[in-house]
């Protein structure tokens, strides 16, 4: 997992614009991956993010890099709690969400459709996902069942960050400098 492939995936979370980014990659074990999950997370600390490995699986890793304190906002929402809660989520405290959530990976043959809360995709979007497949109004970084322009300006606004970090990495700069402290 190089710096690079964690800015390109994950450069709206960097900027503190997002609450969470999910990329895989690949790893040649289970070790290797802690390994640099635990390096990043020790030369970003200090910048409200944090950066968790999901699962591991036929080497390749599922990262997690979100924003702790939106990840805590986030979940506060009543549809977002409802919605949890339907899905057999009984925690209030993100940290056991997220436990709850790597569990769902490891043990569901199914992708959990309400990761979208755990990365700031809005509750509507996630519900109409769940329960309205069909309604789907217009499809960006997710399937968009609510308010299609402030997506879109928010679609716009994830490019725009992504395609700087990108240049930006590419001219030297380092993660650590385009991590965003909040």
């Amino acid at each position: 997992m190089s710096d690079e492939q964690v800015i390109r995936h994950c450069a709206p979370t960097l900027a503190s614009i997002k609450t969470a980014n999910l990329f895989s990659s690949f790893f040649v074990s289970r070790q290797e991956m802690l390994n640099h999950v635990r390096n990043l997370n020790f030369r970003l600390r200090g910048k409200g993010l944090r950066v968790l490995a999901l699962l591991y699986k036929d080497h390749r890793g599922l990262i997690y890099v979100y924003r702790p304190d939106k990840l805590s906002k986030d979940l506060q929402n009543e549809l977002a709690k409802s919605l949890l809660y339907e899905c057999g989520y009984t925690c209030t405290d993100e940290n056991k969400c997220i436990q709850k959530l790597i569990e769902r990976l490891a043990h569901e043959s199914d992708f959990p459709h309400e990761i979208g809360l755990f990365l700031g995709y809005p509750p509507e979007d996630v519900d109409g996902f769940i329960n309205r497949r069909n309604e789907c109004k217009f499809c960006g970084f997710w399937k968009v069942y609510g308010d299609v322009e402030a997506a879109q300006k928010l679609f716009s606004r994830y490019r725009k960050c992504t395609n700087i970090y990108c240049r930006l990495c590419q001219e030297g700069e380092s993660i650590e400098k385009l991590t965003v402290a909040a």
